[in-house]
């Protein structure tokens, strides 16, 4: 290419059902490459819950499809700006889709955590933990397909790098609080976690509670703070590593959040919300990085409570927990991005746009 700025679309979605990791985990990468000289858009439906106007708040271009568009739409798209990249991050879209896509772009990359159908791309990153991580993948892409896989590649926004270098060490005593289900958090285990917090007769507890602005229920929660002793509302913080820096606990859901927490070392019990989470909470909870409450049907009020008078209890244990939080993301530094950023130049034309060097 002439001007080394690689053009890259990111097609995918938030919503209320859907939530809103996929949108933000792509928002990080899509800041990353941008540092480094790439020129990135998104392509999203506009769902009930979409975050279109986040994205451009963020700087990125958003081209809106209506909710029943997108073979058509994206196609359309990609054919007027034929972009280098094209990145999918969405569950409802696989290789038929891929394939019709590819005339139009240079390469393809996929982000996913399920390994549940085939993928036509060039790259694919799967950030989570598995037992068996090294063959997920076999026989679902191309074997020409560099595969980036593992917490080792977590997409972690620079805040998150430098929180960690100015982490303070935990001695496993519970003070502070930190309660994030995600963006949208449709079954509202914010609210049943605050309905714990009220029941809860223990130690006097500082407690952040955070919810996104796609959240349907944020106002019925700010009231619900409200009436806490100790407990702080926020919506759509720009400091969540600050937060988890200084909290010594946690309760949260699957998803990015597992390895934000995991990298800043931070003790918690998660939810199931999702199929797509169950796996990866599992492995995550069998190394004793976290502690599994299970599906959040399942999950009752008194359940949450107990949790929390183990947490307060158990020092020794919750400090052991953030230790091995840590060890599951040991290789994961700031450069550790590097190898994924890196492979957009040497897949493309060989251009590498002001990409570091490894050290």
């Amino acid at each position: 290419m002439a001007d080394k700025h690689q053009t890259i679309i990111m097609r995918t979605d938030a919503s209320v059902q859907i939530g809103t990791g996929h949108v933000m985990r792509c928002l990080t990468l899509a800041e990353s490459l941008a540092n480094h000289g790439a020129r990135v858009s998104f392509l999203c439906r506009e769902l009930d819950g979409h975050l279109c106007d986040h994205i451009e708040a963020r700087g990125f271009r958003a081209f809106r499809l209506s909710p029943q568009e997108d073979d058509t739409g994206t196609e359309e798209i990609l054919k007027e700006l034929r972009p280098d990249w094209l990145v999918v991050d969405h569950y409802f879209l696989d290789a038929a889709w891929e394939s019709r896509m590819r005339p139009h772009v240079g390469k393809i990359m996929v982000i996913d955590d399920l390994a549940d159908r085939p993928h036509d791309c060039d790259l694919l990153l799967d950030q989570n933990y598995y037992v068996d991580l090294e063959n997920r993948y076999r026989g679902l892409v191309p074997e020409t397909c560099r595969l980036f896989l593992g917490p080792r590649h977590a997409l972690l926004r620079p805040e998150f790098i430098a929180a960690r270098s100015s982490l303070l060490e935990r001695n496993g005593t519970i003070t502070r609080v930190l309660v994030f289900f995600g963006g949208s958090d449709s079954t509202n285990e914010t609210g049943k976690t605050l309905d714990a917090l009220a029941r809860y007769k223990g130690k006097k507890l500082s407690v952040n509670v955070v919810v996104g602005a796609s959240n349907p229920r944020r106002e019925e929660i700010r009231e619900q703070c409200a009436t806490i002793p100790g407990v702080t509302f926020h919506c759509q913080v720009p400091t969540m590593a600050r937060l988890m820096a200084e909290a010594d606990f946690a309760f949260g859901a699957g998803g990015t959040a597992t390895w934000e927490r995991c990298f800043l070392g931070l003790p918690a019990a998660a939810i199931v919300l999702a199929q797509n989470q169950l796996e990866v909470i599992r492995a995550v909870a069998g190394a004793g990085a976290l502690r599994n409450l299970g599906w959040h049907q399942d999950v009752t009020v008194d359940r949450i409570v107990e949790e929390l008078e183990w947490a307060v209890g158990n020092p020794g244990a919750v400090r052991e927990m953030g230790i091995r939080a840590q060890e599951l993301m040991r290789s994961s530094t700031a450069r550790e991005e590097s190898p994924l950023i890196r492979a957009f130049c040497e897949e493309g034309d060989g251009s590498c746009w002001n990409v570091p060097s490894a050290s």
